[in-house]
């Protein structure tokens, strides 16, 4: 399950929890391709809260969609990522790690509201 947080329109802000679907993941793509449309760099926000599955089903056809974003990553500027899971924050530096021209911070729980504010430039 997916939720957007409202904020500017050059910041992806969401939050997932429990099962990630096609339509979530949908949804998220939309919203990045939106932001990419009118602005220059894009910052991005996620905050997972107990994320127990990803679903299978359609993520042939996501990962299809996403490739091309590998193209576009001198677009992606500031990204977030607040997780009450280690592997959560262990696949984001790792990520991270093969990312390193995108600036990325991983935060705890307590830390949600520092990553808000360090991810929209505050």
């Amino acid at each position: 399950m997916h939720e957007f947080i409202d904020g500017a329109d050059d910041v992806i802000a969401v939050t997932v929890s429990d099962r990630l679907t096609g339509v979530d993941l949908a949804a998220m793509m939309d919203r990045i391709e939106q932001a990419m449309a009118t602005h220059e760099v894009i910052h991005v926000f996620v905050e997972t809260r107990s994320l127990d599955a990803i679903e299978v089903s359609g993520l042939g056809s996501h990962i299809a969609r996403a490739l091309p974003m590998l193209g576009k990553l001198r677009h992606f500027g500031r990204v977030a990522v607040v997780s009450d899971q280690a592997w959560v924050r262990a696949g984001t530096r790792i990520e991270s790690a093969l990312l390193p021209f995108v600036s990325y911070r991983v935060f705890m729980p307590g830390q949600r509201e520092e990553a808000l504010v360090w991810v929209r430039g505050g």
